[in-house]
């Protein structure tokens, strides 16, 4: 099975403050990564790691057999730029461009940073909003979508730039509770055509519906892993029971 992501002894501090304190682990083409964990364990830091928002402090990370970063040293700037288009990260936020339109945020990435042309940046966009159930809202502005509606939105645009894996930053945390089935139900079907994925999730059921294998975090390290199965229902780490006994799952 061919290896997407590969993180070696992966290491991020800010200031004097060590957020990530050495973990290595790997995803294959097809899984599904779990990540939970408290707030403040580093989770989210890892992604933006992958995708390049943070720089590492020590470590190594390959993307689709090419590296980024081998113990803490770049690749040259032509390299990283080839390597951040193999990402796509959704955020918690959605981060979507107000003064476009729907189409208008499916359609700029592709235009600038695969050189699509129009017509076809166009094609895409529409058929991927019309995947996301949202083909009738495509010349809406983001402030007429719920906020299910508008992540929606931000996954489409991170598939138009076709990744090899994507990145979910808490992708349901901004979202009133009606609204997360919708969002889950998106990755699940994702997960079911087997887009590589890495989702740092606090929906602790859906971690264990979706996930190939999952990383349960605490104050930077990985104190358990394994199958949903033996991390969610079955812990053995006193740290991670007592984690899960918060939550009915």
């Amino acid at each position: 099975m061919d290896q997407i992501i590969s993180i070696e002894n992966l290491k991020k501090s800010f200031g004097g403050l060590e957020v990530i304190k050495g973990i290595s682990f790997s995803v294959h083409k097809g899984e599904v990564l779990g990540i939970i964990g408290p707030s403040g364990s580093g989770k989210s830091t890892i992604l933006r790691c992958i995708s390049q928002l943070e720089e590492v402090t020590e470590g190594t990370i390959k993307i689709c057999g090419q590296t980024l970063v081998e113990d803490g040293k770049y690749c040259n700037k032509e390299m990283r730029h080839a390597i951040i288009l193999k990402s796509g990260l959704v955020f918690q936020n959605f981060n979507l461009f107000p003064h476009y339109s729907v189409l208008q945020n499916v359609m700029q990435p592709q235009r600038r940073v695969l050189k699509k042309s129009h017509q076809e940046a166009y094609e895409t966009a529409l058929a991927l909003l019309d995947r996301m159930d949202l083909a009738d809202k495509a010349d809406s502005y983001p402030c007429q979508l719920s906020g299910g509606q508008q992540q929606r939105v931000s996954i489409a645009r991170a598939l138009a730039l076709k990744p090899e894996v994507l990145l979910f930053d808490e992708p349901t945390s901004a979202l009133d509770p009606e609204l997360t089935g919708e969002i889950l139900k998106v990755i699940k079907e994702l997960a079911a055509d087997k887009m590589t994925m890495v989702v740092v999730t606090h929906e602790m059921a859906f971690a264990r519906d979706i996930s190939s294998h999952i990383i349960f975090m605490d104050g930077g390290v990985i104190v358990e892993e394994g199958s949903p199965e033996d991390v969610i229902n079955r812990p053995k780490q006193e740290r991670t029971k007592a984690f899960l006994s918060r939550f009915n799952t």
